[in-house]
Order: C-alpha cells, then sequence, then structure tokens
C-alpha cells in the first residue's frame, strides 16, 4: 500500500513537472527585421481588342421583332466577317425578349409592343481593322456598341518582368533601410508577390500605343500597365 502510495505520488511530481515545463517553456530570442515594399511596372502595347455589338429592335408583335433582329444581326455578323474575323470570334452573350408599354399625358397605355435584344462579343486580333469594322457593324445594323476593352494576347513575359522589378526594388529598399540604421541584412524570412493590370491611356504621337485613328472610326487603344507589387521581411544580422 506504501508502495503504490509512493509511485502515485511520484507520478504527480512528474506531470507537475511537466506540465510547469508547458506553461513557462524557454523564451525563444526575438529576430530583429526589416521589412520593404517594391513595385515593379511594365508598358505593353494592346494586340487585341474586345468589343460588344448590339442589336435592339421593336414590333406590336414578337413575331416580327424576332424575325426583323435575327435579320440585322446576320448582316452584322457578314459584315464582321466579311472583314477577317473568324468565326469562333464572334459570340452572341446575350439575348432578351420583353414587352413594353408607351403611356400617354393622361396615363393611358397608347402602345403595346415587344423589344428584342441581342448582344454580339467579338474579339478582334487585328487592331488596324477595329476602325473599320466599327463603321461596318453600325451601317449594317448594329445600334448599340456597349464597350471596347483591349489586351494582351501573352503577358506571361511581361508579369515575370514586373515581379523581378518589384523584388529588385524592394531589395535595394531594404538595403538602403539597413545602411542608413547602421546594420547588415540578414537572411530573406518572407516573401510577398502579387499582380494586376490596367489600361492606361495615352495622348497620340507619346509613347507605344496601337491605334486606327486612321480607320472609318478612330479609336486609341493606349497602353496596358502590368504592375506587381513585392513586400519582403529580412532578418537583421
Amino acid at each position: 500500500m506504501k508502495r503504490t502510495i509512493g509511485f502515485i505520488l511520484a507520478s504527480i511530481m512528474i506531470m507537475a513537472t511537466l506540465a510547469a515545463c508547458t506553461i513557462n517553456p524557454v523564451a525563444q530570442p526575438q529576430v530583429r527585421t526589416i521589412n520593404a515594399y517594391g513595385t515593379g511596372e511594365v508598358y505593353l502595347v494592346p494586340d487585341l481588342a474586345y468589343v460588344y455589338v448590339g442589336v435592339r429592335s421593336e414590333a406590336d408583335d414578337v413575331s416580327t421583332a424576332l424575325n426583323t433582329n435575327n435579320v440585322q444581326a446576320g448582316k452584322v455578323a457578314d459584315a464582321v466577317k466579311a472583314l477577317g474575323v473568324d468565326i469562333k470570334d464572334v459570340q452572341t452573350t446575350n439575348f432578351n425578349v420583353y414587352p413594353m408599354n408607351d403611356y400617354g399625358p393622361d396615363g393611358v397605355i397608347s402602345r403595346k409592343y415587344y423589344v428584342v435584344e441581342n448582344t454580339i462579343y467579338i474579339t478582334v486580333r487585328d487592331l488596324s481593322k477595329l476602325g473599320n469594322m466599327l463603321d461596318a457593324v453600325v451601317r449594317s445594323g448594329a445600334n448599340t456598341i456597349n464597350g471596347i476593352s483591349f489586351d494582351v494576347s501573352n503577358k506571361d513575359q511581361a508579369l515575370a518582368e514586373a515581379r523581378d522589378k518589384a523584388i529588385a526594388q524592394a531589395r535595394a529598399e531594404a538595403e538602403s533601410i539597413a545602411a542608413a540604421a547602421g546594420v547588415e541584412l540578414g537572411d530573406l524570412q518572407n516573401i510577398n508577390v502579387s499582380t494586376s493590370g490596367g489600361i492606361i491611356p495615352i495622348f497620340e504621337g507619346k509613347g507605344g500605343g496601337a491605334s486606327t485613328a486612321a480607320s472609318s472610326v478612330p479609336v486609341s487603344a493606349g497602353q496596358l500597365m502590368i504592375t506587381a507589387n513585392a513586400n519582403l521581411t529580412y532578418a537583421i544580422k
């Protein structure tokens, strides 16, 4: 019995010692660090354009509105194809049919009719044809141009270049901070890189933007800017 009690007491003491070690771990020395931020920018000349072209028609009955819209949309598609745009780059993205009412001054319905809207998404891979294409689709029956955006077919190299510039700038900033503080940089502890892109408009004659100003409809593509941000954390020796 005494032997059992002694064993229990010894076990309790061991457990208490282990618990004390867990609650009060040995404090680790704090690592002193320097954070630095860098940005890299690369400008590209767009070689793609995305255009939303709309055909809107209306009639007193839905069949007539649909038929009219189909004829107009077909003419628009034919005009685009005639300029060399591949059929796979012409896609219907939105098609709506809905009733409408017109009201007179007295609030009474003066007309009931139907509206058909057909939106065509066109990818233009030759920007020299963009102005002529816009002119052709409007002449062939398109009555709305919902928006034009520009892009680059291959941005991988530009993304890598912007990233490298951002990292190099952050590294130089960290070295400058360390020199000003009278310390030396140690090992790289953490790195975080993010990229983003956006269109930057330019004026004619400045920069390297593509332009279709000589076409029937003048359109300036501007430049596409790829931006990368880098945040580096270094240990201080």
